[in-house]
């Protein structure tokens, strides 16, 4: 649980047992809910010993991990682990709409309007809104958790390899890759991406792949990373030490696998403009270290920790033994804030329904963190969620086991105010309550 002394400065994390403890003796109250936070009634930072907490962060597409760890002796101790759910595809289906919309008034015989695109200019660095949004979200994040915890550093992986080590073949600072070790995970990551995880001959997926030298080595053949490919069991036993001229008869496919196999790394980073941009915004915030996914899957196989971006975020950067895990993860997703439009149009484009203009009811907001305990009837029992407010007081609420509609406004109680964010929780997968 994070901690704050009585002027709002973030201490150590505690032991939720100590949290009860705490405010069951009446020296803490609850400062905020949910990432759940109490404030100390009795104690200045200056009467406390603050270690400092590491922040972990795994950026992804569609999800993005975030653990806070404390790391001493070259152990890190996970203390709390957030998956934060983007929303980039919703905002590119919303932006699609947008330029149909526009389009169409251009095209059609409507009211003259002048083209504003002339003089348009995109700044260095910019990215489309369902990029940035990834960014802009992840590094909120970073901003809260240093509100509520002493962050010292954060460690974010910055690629999903490293290309250095990929045209290089060695690295000039770490032995690891001069030994071969992680520099196969870097390979291995790299082909995995490379060929969207699927065989380059026949295109079988969900199978297990090898690494496969289009030239044999027994050939004269190199192994640099543009004479590799991926080859599903079957196709790499039959291929053997053929040529892929004598093996793939196909001339289209022949030349498909010699396309994929010689594109250069520069692809590579092109697909890593939104970890490089949120480098970027962290680094001026924090003491930001790098590390490359291949270096994150090295870490989490050593340490024997099953697949996930929390998990993956704990192992980010030069981590030597994970010692402790967190068992349950704060799941958050990103629900926005509303809209500005007050009507739904029809599949024609024409107003059919009218929203009203106050968006608070009863005391209560959409969006607002509440709990609702209902004594009988058919939705009897405590919900607590995500409201959806209406002008009637039958309001719908979204738990994390789905959505119970037509609770009455007056059996809700308020725990947190909306923030643009939904939260649910899960169980950390793959792993034993031991570990």
């Amino acid at each position: 649980m994070f901690v704050l002394d009585k002027r709002g400065t973030p201490l150590q994390p505690c032991h939720p047992a100590r949290a009860r403890n705490l405010l069951r003796k009446e020296r803490a109250v609850v400062a905020r809910h949910t990432p759940y936070t109490i404030r100390l009634k009795d104690r200045t930072v200056a009467d406390s010993q603050v270690e400092g907490v590491e922040v972990g962060i795994d950026p992804g597409s569609k999800h993005t991990g975030i653990t806070v760890f404390t790391e001493q002796a070259g152990q890190r101790r996970g203390r709390y682990a957030i998956q934060l759910d983007h929303r980039g595809a919703r905002i590119r289906k919303k932006m699609g709409q947008r330029s149909g919309y526009r389009r169409r008034r251009r095209s059609t015989n409507l009211r003259h309007r002048p083209p504003r695109f002339d003089n348009r200019i995109r700044p260095r660095g910019w990215l489309p809104p369902s990029l940035r949004h990834r960014v802009d979200t992840t590094v909120s994040w970073a901003d809260q958790l240093t509100r509520l915890a002493p962050v010292r550093a954060v460690h974010v992986e910055r690629a999903a390899f490293d290309t250095h080590a990929l045209s290089a073949g060695r690295s000039l600072e770490e032995s690891e890759y001069q030994q071969g070790t992680l520099c196969g995970f870097e390979v291995r990551e790299y082909l995995l991406a490379k060929f969207d995880r699927s065989c380059v001959y026949c295109g079988a997926t969900n199978t297990p792949l090898n690494i496969d030298h289009v030239h044999p080595r027994s050939r004269g053949g190199s192994d640099r990373i543009s004479n590799l490919v991926l080859a599903c069991v079957p196709c790499n036993q039959d291929k053997d030490d053929q040529p892929v001229e004598e093996f793939v008869k196909n001339a289209r496919t022949l030349a498909r696998v010699k396309a994929q196999a010689k594109s250069p790394l520069k692809d590579a980073a092109a697909v890593q403009s939104t970890r490089w941009a949120l480098w970027r915004a962290l680094d001026i915030r924090l003491p930001a270290h790098v590390g490359s996914g291949g270096r994150t899957k090295w870490n989490r196989t050593r340490n024997h920790l099953p697949k996930s971006h929390t998990l993956d975020a704990l192992c980010v950067g030069k981590a030597e033994t994970v010692t402790e895990v967190v068992h349950t993860v704060l799941v958050v997703g990103c629900a926005g804030r509303g809209s500005y439009a007050r009507t739904r149009p029809d599949r024609h484009g024409f107003p059919r329904l009218r929203l009203p203009r106050t968006k608070g009811f009863f005391g209560f907001a959409t969006g607002d963190l509440v709990r609702a305990v209902v004594p009988k009837g058919k939705k009897a029992g405590t919900h607590t969620g995500r409201v959806a407010v209406r002008a009637s007081g039958s309001f719908n609420i979204t738990t994390g086991h789905g959505t119970v509609q037509g609770i009455g406004h007056r059996y809700l109680r308020l725990l947190q105010r909306a923030d643009g964010y939904a939260y649910t929780t899960r169980k950390e997968s793959g792993v034993s309550s031991r570990s």
